[in-house]
């Protein structure tokens, strides 16, 4: 069963930066997506990232977040930068298609 290990997140003020780090387990290396939600929302897309490194982003996340992956070490990165209050949520991610097995996802708080 694949699983996901996400971490990374902690408090940052309005504008700062995170780097979050997603590490896989399974076999191959399949085009993996980040995702967001707070609590009592539905579940958001961020963004995706294919096995070769061409990512895909969700409209609210274009120049400002950045999609990574290193296949050796089996991690996909979520770059944020000019984080707002409304980027506040815990991110997750996974395969697509979406394995059933989520990781907790890491908390990312922005609040001065």
């Amino acid at each position: 069963q694949v699983q996901f290990v996400e971490s990374g997140g902690g408090l940052v003020p309005p504008g700062g930066s995170l780097k979050l780090s997603c590490v896989y387990s399974g076999s191959g290396n399949p085009i993996m997506a980040w995702y967001r939600q707070v609590a009592g929302k539905q579940r958001e897309f961020v963004g995706h990232i294919t096995p070769d490194g061409l990512p895909n982003y969700a409209h609210y996340a274009e120049g400002r977040f950045t999609i990574s992956r290193d296949n050796g070490k089996r991690t996909v990165y979520l770059q944020l930068s000019d984080l707002k209050p409304d980027d506040t949520a815990v991110y997750s991610c996974n395969n697509i298609p979406n394995s059933n097995s989520w990781g907790q996802g890491t908390q990312v708080t922005v609040s001065s």
